[in-house]
């Protein structure tokens, strides 16, 4: 474990402070978390973007509502927890962690949804997420809000979209 810890880091280091090799991703400046703050933890997140119809000063349109996902260890998939509305991780280990948008992007995939910087306003228990300071959700794919009609016939239903992405979370 502490092995695939030290790579996870080194890796997410490499990718996130701009030691590029062919192929590396980049973060755009938008979204690059304070300084002062390290990568420690890397997961992907796989299941839907909740949104629904609403009428707002007479205009019908998808609302974001949550998100619903399970997170995945990127090293060897395994279940470590979940994603949902706040929004929020939990972690297997019982900690958990609610976050604010605080800067956001659009995806190099025009049809995946926006890559986020986020900053944690809420921690509990012991665990891994309760040493989180700020989270990058990047490598989006999906997740947009549906192109289906959302009109007077249609208020109020609910629409999953189908997204994946890769949340990085920071610590001071």
């Amino acid at each position: 474990m502490l092995i695939k810890l030290v790579f996870s880091i080194f890796f997410f280091s490499q990718l996130c402070f701009g030691v590029a090799k062919a192929g590396d991703l980049t973060i755009p400046e938008a979204i690059k978390v304070p300084e002062g703050n390290n990568v420690y933890l890397n997961v992907h997140a796989k299941g839907d973007q909740i949104f629904y119809c609403a009428l707002s000063t007479g205009v019908y349109s998808w609302a974001w509502q949550a998100p619903d996902a399970k997170l995945y260890d990127t090293q060897d998939k395994a279940l470590v927890g979940s994603h949902g509305v706040g929004p929020s991780w939990s972690h297997n280990d019982g900690s958990t962690v609610k976050a604010k948008v605080i800067q956001k992007t659009d995806a190099p995939d025009k049809a995946a949804a926006p890559w986020l910087l986020l900053e944690v306003t809420e921690g509990k228990g012991d665990g891994l997420l309760a040493h989180a300071s700020y989270i990058q959700r990047i490598n989006t794919q999906g997740g947009l809000s549906p192109i289906s009609s959302c009109d007077a016939n249609h208020l109020g239903a609910e629409k999953r979209m189908p997204y994946e992405a890769d949340y990085i979370f920071y610590s001071k």
